[in-house]
């Protein structure tokens, strides 16, 4: 089992075990794009109790989570494509259902609840912003740090440019944080996704749907940043300096 105090990191708590990442929501702290603080710092920020959170972190921690085992034991190219089949996939599927079923809310219920033509414009954005996200990653990344992990097994031909990782990495966790932080505001604006008095079957089936899209997004995000960034990040560096 995982030792933690106060000076271990959120991300590194959440990489080793996910189902502490309910505990982290519960308590508003960002597990995925600001894993990289102390537990300390975490909890110091949100006006939590260190000593509460340590206890029921530590709790959570004594059941084995074989998920994360799994992902931890993925090669850097598998990761990628873990990433890409499963939460890219996920996001490319619900993206259109969610734009068709926000324009009928905002069509039908936009004049007696008025926040929904923000969750709708909201929406609409973070669905381009995150395609065009996903291209690049899929396009230009991913296949950077396949051809790292390619060099370090096989010793084949050394990347152009060992510093892309870091760079790319950079414009992908500003667009992570960005993106991360409009979720909010959707959880915000509808009040963590509770369907109002009045609402319909649409209603619930959007909100449910948004609900989960959103934990597949810091799901997504966190391994990212948590667990292929830095692995990506620290292979790049370790070639830099012996080739």
């Amino acid at each position: 089992m995982m030792k933690i105090t106060t000076d271990t990191k959120v991300g590194e708590i959440v990489r080793n075990n996910f189902s502490t990442a309910r505990i982290f929501e519960a308590h508003n702290i960002d597990f995925c794009c600001g894993g990289n603080i102390s537990l300390d710092e975490a909890a110091e920020k949100e006006g939590v109790d260190t000593g509460k959170l340590l206890t029921e972190l530590s709790t959570a921690l004594q059941k084995e989570d074989k998920d994360s085992a799994i992902i931890e034991s993925l090669s850097l190219a598998g990761l990628c494509d873990h990433i890409v089949k499963t939460h890219h996939s996920y996001v490319n599927e619900a993206i259109p259902f969610l734009q068709q079923k926000l324009q009928k809310l905002s069509d039908v219920h936009g004049e007696n609840h008025p926040e929904i033509f923000e969750l709708k414009a909201s929406f609409m954005e973070a669905a381009a912003k995150l395609a065009t996200h996903m291209k690049e990653e899929e396009s230009v990344l991913f296949p950077h740090i396949r051809q790292l992990e390619k060099h370090r097994i096989e010793g084949a031909a050394r990347p152009v440019n060992v510093e892309l990782a870091r760079s790319a990495i950079n414009q992908m966790e500003a667009e992570h944080q960005v993106e991360g932080e409009r979720f909010l505001r959707l959880s915000e604006i509808t009040k963590k996704y509770e369907v109002p008095p009045d609402g319909c079957n649409t209603f619930e089936v959007t909100y449910r749907t948004l609900e989960e899209f959103e934990n597949d997004l810091h799901r997504h995000i966190h391994l990212e940043n948590n667990v292929l960034f830095p692995k990506a990040v620290k292979l790049e560096k370790m070639i830099a300096h012996t080739t």
